[in-house]
């Protein structure tokens, strides 16, 4: 509460007979000037409450009250920002006459007052009537333009100023700067830098550092840096303006190396400085010199306010350092919205969807309401987690407080609804939104390309040109994976034609959307081709792309090209994150070169599981079970957890090698010790394990006793068995399920008809073949190929086309010689245990 101020009554004055006239008038005046440096003092110490009660003093004593008194207590109220007491003050002024109302000095003092409570209706009406103005009352105007972000009116002022005959001064100019910049206005700031030196502010510390941050925000940084290099004097302002105009421009490297200079000249950092520095370190992911922000900040006392706190917790939540940005939150003594979202925006990024919606309800209990950037971080964990239930909530909080006409949260609601499978309420909110950007009409754009819901997207592609939406590379972008989600792959190339027509440049998007896709549509060799197309029109590949064409090779088996793009990543220098590392071992591992495989995998600086995972899952396919094994014991001396993939190639290992009992083990310690739930691939190795090596009653067993249906891959597994050891019961009845199950498989009814053959029951394998062309299935021919120096051979089964037939055949009949000198036997004739 704000002391009231009694104004003046009219009294007599009283009679002194003992005191001369002359002394009592130089006793008043010592006393006025006593009580106006008391109250001028405790203004500026930002004690106006005890200014207020000497003033009352004053009126109390009939002490004469001049107008400087009325101007500390006026400029007191506007530093303290203290509206109520300034009308009383600026009310009294009134009351004592025009001669104190109408003063150019009062009329001055209180717009200047006005403008720093940020009333801008009151002040431009209170301008526009003063009698004379002056420097200062437009540097108050121009000032309060520039602070409520009207750069036009700001500079609009400042030419009107200078057609009135006013030269601006250094508390104008950096103003003009300010609006200059912030409406990135080059032309006009450097006409205004040209001022500066004109009326001689060119030395003036707070107009050079002014007109640094102007170059810096209007995107020039090499100007920007010969004002601050050409700077006599550099304060702690200069240096934070260079050092923010490096960050945002994304220069974060120099702004680091200007941190430090300005460390070296002995310049102590402020809240700005320490801020700006982190934000740099947190783009480039710079644990060690964020780390080193957050330590100068403690050492020089740097009080944790708003500004600082915030900095320090983005810092912390985008390295992934949660716990050290939970600390930093809770020794923050004030907090502002800020404060909170970037909290829960780390949560949500870090997939903590609970610790998320349980600081929204601790923000809420704490009486802060939600804004735009809240309800993003809401609406996207409720995305990323397909979570309807928390997106509803969220999109009825942005209903009941006027907040869905936000173009970030009407995208995060369309994009929220996308990701849960629910495309008509995503149209239906795109439909209700009446201000629609770009950015909005390609996040439904993308749900439906996602979705592979490739007419509608086509359809809102269409829409967009018809109502003027500009298109932009992401548009294309979209439309282009939503072909190739619904398998329309040549009309996703007619797509990329038509946008290359248009002048539309492809990016790097666009091309790895290409190479994955095709390599995902089994056209393998065109995503090869495409990924080559990449590199010759200059676009570095990311690491999708690159995973997308080692997974071609991989499918096809080209050995050659995949080293090439091994090759290519090491001369480029570009780090062997996991994805790309795990597709490597793949791709070595298929086309057979296991060695290459294991020199990948060592080389890696970080092994996660998915490469661990890759390289067991090589040792499996390469008949190396004992390697897979000892690579499993090391995966768990790591302390990483194995996951059902690990399983599924340790069970295929003991498979291949015949280590029944070990594979038994591992299959009863994936469940009992593991807890991970059993999968038709693990029962289907166990199968393949346990019939491969005779014991058939034990796997059929199994096979009935699976908590579901036998699938074809489990049911052929137990038949191949079955033909081995010519058990003709199992095989009948494998059969007849897998009749059912796979009607028109060639594969199936020669499988029998093979049983039949061995245990040399001939009447019934004749009875299958008869039965296969009754039924019209034809058996499909095997197929192989090999690459040898740049050509792609195939080799179909039966095939005489060949035009080296000849010494192909002749070549298997001396292998099949050797092989039967060598009294070779299948190798489930010789069961193994473990």
């Amino acid at each position: 509460m704000n002391p009231p101020i009694t104004h003046p009554k009219s009294a007599k004055s009283p009679s002194f007979t003992s005191i001369h006239p002359a002394n009592l008038h130089e006793t008043g005046k010592i006393m006025r000037q006593s009580y106006f440096k008391q109250i001028a003092s405790l203004c500026k110490d930002s004690q106006l409450r005890q200014a207020v009660h000497l003033f009352a003093e004053m009126q109390t004593e009939n002490l004469q009250i001049g107008p400087e008194i009325y101007g500390e207590l006026l400029q007191g109220c506007a530093y303290e920002r203290n509206l109520f007491l300034g009308q009383q003050i600026h009310a009294l002024i009134i009351k004592n006459g025009e001669y104190f109302a109408k003063n150019e000095y009062f009329e001055t003092k209180i717009l200047i007052f006005y403008t720093k409570c940020d009333l801008l209706e009151v002040t431009t009406d209170l301008f526009r009537r003063v009698r004379k103005q002056n420097v200062f009352s437009w540097a108050a105007i121009i000032g309060l333009y520039c602070r409520m972000g009207f750069g036009v009116e700001a500079l609009l002022g400042f030419c009107e100023m200078q057609e009135n005959g006013y030269l601006a001064d250094n508390f104008v100019l950096p103003n003009v700067l300010k609006a200059c910049g912030a409406m990135q206005m080059l032309g006009l700031g450097k006409a205004v830098h040209g001022y500066v030196f004109k009326v001689g502010f060119g030395r003036c510390v707070f107009v050079a550092s002014s007109l640094v941050d102007m170059y810096g925000k209007c995107g020039v940084l090499g100007d920007a840096r010969k004002v601050f290099d050409k700077m006599a004097e550099r304060n702690v302002v200069a240096w934070n303006s260079m050092i923010a105009s490096y960050v945002q421009n994304g220069m974060n490297d120099e702004a680091i190396e200007i941190f430090y200079d300005m460390r070296e000249k002995g310049v102590e950092p402020t809240h700005v400085t320490v801020s700006s520095f982190l934000s740099a370190s947190a783009n480039l992911f710079a644990l060690v010199e964020g780390k080193q922000g957050h330590a100068i900040a403690i050492v020089n006392g740097l009080e944790l306010n708003k500004i600082l706190g915030s900095s320090i917790i983005n810092f912390y939540s985008k390295l992934g350092l949660i716990e050290d940005a939970e600390l930093v939150f809770s020794r923050m003594l004030e907090k502002d919205v800020v404060t909170w979202n970037l909290l829960i925006s780390c949560y949500v990024q870090c997939g903590l969807v609970e610790n998320a919606i349980n600081l929204c309800q601790l923000m809420r209990s704490e009486n802060f309401r939600f804004d735009s950037v809240t309800l993003a971080s809401t609406l996207s964990a409720s995305a990323d987690t397909s979570n309807i239930k928390l997106g509803q909530e969220s999109h009825c909080y942005c209903i009941r407080n006027n907040l869905e006409s936000d173009v970030v949260v009407s995208s995060s609601i369309i994009n929220m609804y996308a990701k849960c499978g629910k495309t008509n309420h995503a149209r239906k909110a795109f439909n209700f939104t009446k201000q629609r950007d770009l950015v909005m009409w390609n996040t439904l754009l993308a749900a439906y390309a996602e979705l592979g819901i490739s007419g509608e997207a086509l359809n809102l592609f269409y829409q967009m040109q018809l109502e003027g939406v500009p298109l932009d590379v992401v548009s294309w972008n979209s439309v282009i994976l939503g072909f190739f989600r619904s398998g329309h792959v040549n009309k996703a190339k007619e797509m990329f034609t038509q946008m290359k027509s248009l002048g539309f440049n492809p990016n790097v998007i666009t091309w790895t959307t290409f190479v994955s896709g095709l390599a995902q549509s089994g056209c393998n060799n065109e995503a090869i081709l495409f990924f080559h197309q990449m590199l010759e029109a200059g676009i570095c590949p990311n690491i999708v792309s690159i995973v997308s064409a080692l997974s071609a090779c991989t499918n096809i088996n080209l050995l050659l090209v995949g080293r090439a793009i091994h090759g290519y990543i090491t001369r480029q220098g570009l780090s062997l994150s996991i994805p790309v590392a795990t597709a490597l071992v793949k791709m070595y591992a298929k086309c057979g070169s296991l060695y290459q495989a294991e020199g990948v995998f060592d080389t890696s600086p970080i092994k996660e599981l998915a490469l661990y995972n890759a390289m067991i899952s090589a040792y499996a396919a390469h008949g190396q079970a004992v390697k897979a094994l000892e690579l499993f014991k090391t995966l768990q001396e790591e302390n990483i957890e194995p996951d059902s993939v690990t399983f599924t190639s340790l069970l295929s290992a003991c498979s291949h090698a015949g280590l029944v009992n070990k594979g038994l083990g591992l299959f009863v310690d994936m469940v009992n010790e593991n807890h991970v739930k059993p999968s038709m691939e693990h029962y289907s190795c166990v199968v393949r394990l346990l019939s491969q090596y005779g014991n058939l009653d034990e796997a059929l067993m199994l096979v009935l006793g699976m908590p579901f249906e036998p699938d074809a891959q489990v049911l052929g597994s137990l038949l191949a068995a079955s033909r081995e050891h010519q058990a003709i019961e199992i095989a009948e009845y494998i059969s007849e399920l897998l009749f059912e199950l796979e009607p028109c498989n060639s594969g199936n009814f020669v499988a029998l008809s093979n049983t039949y053959a061995a245990a040399r029951r001939w009447d019934e394998a004749s009875r299958l073949r008869v039965l296969m062309k009754q039924r019209g299935v034809k058996k499909s021919p095997g197929c192989s190929w090999i690459q040898i120096g740049g050509e792609l051979r195939v080799f179909v089964a039966g095939d005489i086309s060949h035009s080296e037939t000849e010494e192909i055949y002749s070549t298997l009949a001396f292998l099949e010689r050797e092989m039967r000198l060598m009294e070779y036997a299948p190798m489930g004739r010789n069961v193994r245990f473990s």
